[in-house]
């Protein structure tokens, strides 16, 4: 636990212990979690770290259209107005 002040601009700095225990490097996501914030470390490259979740073996213009034709058969569905809210 390490006590940390805020600068000029609103900013904190990270002991560095902290950062190299979790392995925070240039970027982290920050959550207002209410009375506290959330700090969670993010990959350098982002799309690099995704490498390999997910085994599609459509293009993006396959799977593109396919989206589109769903999402308009569901405006078809609704006629175009939002769903109603339960009374």
């Amino acid at each position: 636990m390490s006590i940390v002040e805020l600068d000029g601009k609103g900013r904190l700095t990270l002991p560095k212990r902290i950062r190299e225990s979790m392995g925070i490097g240039r970027k982290a996501l920050v959550i207002n979690a209410g009375d506290h914030l959330k700090v969670i470390p993010l990959p350098p490259n982002p799309i690099e770290a995704l490498h390999g979740a997910f085994n599609v073996k459509k293009s993006f213009k396959e799977l593109r259209g396919r989206a589109e034709l769903a999402a308009e058969e569901e405006a078809k569905k609704g006629g175009g107005r939002p769903p109603k809210c339960p009374s």
